[in-house]
């Protein structure tokens, strides 16, 4: 605010109360909200004349410091002043948020091979699996050399009594079964009346005799030794009468088997276009390791 004061109003100290006013509004600009100034004019027209271009610099000025107060803004070489006793240190702060997660970082150069760890412990056995698909079939394969032939061996005989055979047949005598049924293999000798062995294994052998007019005893030989013997009574019937018997012998080759009269007066084998005196023989099974079949 400027105000001209009256000249009935004498006033000549009126220079340095508006420099007090210019200067003393810059110092303490933060306390004066407004700045007036007070002007004792002696001479209204001469003032006027003097103090115009006086005036225009208060106005800028004003202006200039108005808009620094608005915007709390004081010229730096206005407020320096002396500096400030440190104040005491602050209180701890309360704790900060989390941090976000850092970068992942680069991947480090393998590191030495470890030492291989104990063995553990097995573990339980797991359940049964589904049965898988049907694989397909494979290549053929190629066609494998020729073997030997396999055949099973063979042994077996049937002989009997020619009818009416009217020889005596003493004791220790080979009933000559002259007669042959069987003999594929060679193995009974009708002139001799004995059986040889050339596949080793397990016979049966069985004798089937009619007994007429003397009872009979005759005994089933092996090499020399007796292995079953067999006896019929005849008590004069008027028909003939039956007397059988067999046994399993196991035999090697060059084994015989034979039938011998036990008794002399024990003889009655009888033969007839009706009944018949036999002996037969056959192989059940082989022993022989030689034979690929059998081993």
């Amino acid at each position: 605010m400027l105000t001209c004061a009256s000249p009935n109003q004498p006033d000549s100290g009126w220079e340095e109360r508006l420099y007090w006013v210019l200067f003393g509004t810059l110092k303490h600009q933060q306390q004066l909200p407004k700045t007036s100034l007070y002007i004792n004019c002696r001479d209204t027209a001469m003032t006027s004349l003097r103090l115009l271009p006086l005036l225009q610099s208060l106005l800028l000025v004003q202006v200039h410091l108005s808009n620094q107060l608005e915007d709390n803004k004081i010229p730096p070489s206005l407020c320096t002043g002396h500096p400030g006793i440190p104040g005491s240190p602050g209180g701890h702060g309360s704790p900060g948020q989390p941090g976000r997660d850092g970068r992942d970082g680069r991947d480090a150069a393998p590191g030495e091979k470890g030492q291989k760890g104990d063995m553990g412990y097995p573990g339980e056995t797991g359940v049964r699996g589904l049965t898988g698909d049907r694989g397909d079939p494979g290549e053929k394969g190629e066609r494998g050399q020729s073997g030997e032939c396999a055949v099973a061996p063979k042994s077996a005989f049937s002989v009997k009594l020619s009818e009416g055979l009217t020889s005596p047949i003493t004791v220790g005598n080979v009933v000559r079964f002259d007669k042959v049924v069987l003999n594929e293999q060679g193995d009974y000798n009708a002139e001799t009346g004995r059986f040889t062995c050339k596949v080793p294994g397990v016979y049966y052998f069985a004798v089937h005799a009619t007994v007429y007019r003397a009872s009979l005893q005759f005994d089933l030989m092996k090499n020399a030794h007796t292995v079953a013997s067999y006896f019929q009574f005849y008590g004069n019937w008027p028909k003939p009468a039956s007397l059988s018997g067999g046994s399993l012998l196991h035999l090697i080759p060059g084994d015989q088997v034979w039938v011998q009269m036990a008794l002399s007066e024990y003889n009655g084998f009888y033969s007839s276009t009706k009944t018949d005196s036999t002996f037969t023989g056959f192989l059940v099974y082989s022993d022989w390791k030689n034979s690929a079949v059998f081993a």
